[in-house]
């Protein structure tokens, strides 16, 4: 078995709220293989931040079992700190400071050798604006420079917490190619996301979690074929067509000026037409996605106990 970067087991943390328990993350076991990209995916509200936290040493569990690479955290974080990079906060700068000096003053803070600093600018793209103040930067510039912040270590381990919240296209696009460069040179990404076509183009990996719970879990690629596809049918009798094949237990919807067929793939629905007089202009698979994936496997979850989540 590959290494793992991260693994938990039978994790659970619950909270009280005025008088109430709440449930954030129940008997959570999740895998994170070294190396790649893992999405961490579920609604806002579904436990990821509580379970980042538990992770970091930041809040500790009610129970269950926590390692990073092979080490047992919180009880040996110590050792195993120094491989672990992590932003799960707006990250703070001196905004009347370049990025360089910055992260300079945070190197020296941290016993980093300065010659670190240029290496990690160079690796999330700023080479070119590090010696501007970062109050010229953009919001999507800042989380690249928070990138590299947590890049100064030199870590084995990255875990981002919604890297993309607030960022407009063009920032996303910047922090997505930064975070699959960094699991391109061997490094593990861990990054925590309700936006699942997002993390569906970077991803080797996902968990889905959701209520606080694991759902599904595995590659990416695996988990989005497992999904159901559905075949778009264009045909001139809509009705006689979506009778027949209703009648042979397939579900079928109507979008547009198509019918829509799950159950059954594009030969059989053609083949049922034709053997009725009823001939399709245009038969077209559609492949499930990631977010259509996890709606799936969230549509029957059981309402959590109290009926709120937490981060």
């Amino acid at each position: 078995m590959s290494e793992l970067a991260v693994s938990t087991r039978g994790l659970r943390k619950t909270y009280r709220a005025g008088g109430r328990r709440i449930v954030a993350v129940e008997a959570l076991d999740l895998d994170v293989p070294a190396a790649g990209v893992h999405g961490f995916l579920g609604p806002n509200g579904s436990g990821k931040t509580t379970t980042i936290r538990m992770l970091l040493g930041l809040i500790r569990p009610d129970s269950g079992e926590m390692s990073v690479f092979g080490t047992p955290v919180p009880r040996e974080l110590p050792a195993v700190v120094g491989r672990i990079g992590a932003i799960v906060e707006a990250p703070k700068f001196f905004w009347n400071f370049s990025g360089r000096r910055n992260l300079e003053l945070l190197a020296q803070a941290i016993g980093v050798d300065g010659h670190q600093v240029t290496v990690v600018l160079g690796d999330v793209g700023l080479a070119d604006r590090a010696d501007s103040d970062v109050r010229t930067y953009s919001l999507g510039m800042r989380q690249r420079l928070a990138i590299a912040a947590t890049l100064l270590k030199d870590p084995d381990l990255l875990i981002f917490d919604e890297p993309t919240n607030g960022l407009d296209p063009a920032g996303i696009r910047e922090v997505r190619s930064t975070m699959r460069g960094l699991a391109d040179s061997g490094k593990t990404v861990l990054v925590s996301s309700h936006i699942l076509a997002e993390v569906q183009q970077i991803a080797d990996t996902v968990s889905i979690v959701a209520r606080g719970k694991l759902v599904a879990s595995g590659r990416l690629d695996d988990l989005v074929s497992s999904g159901a596809s559905a075949v778009r049918v264009g045909v001139g009798d809509r009705d006689a067509a979506s009778h027949l094949l209703r009648g042979r237990g397939w579900t079928v919807s109507d979008e547009g000026s198509d019918l829509v067929v799950t159950g059954a793939d594009a030969v059989e629905i053609n083949r049922t037409l034709a053997a009725e007089g009823l001939y399709a202009h245009e038969l077209r698979t559609d492949h499930a996605d990631l977010e259509q994936v996890f709606l799936d496997l969230t549509a029957t979850e059981p309402t959590a106990s109290t009926g709120r989540r937490a981060k």
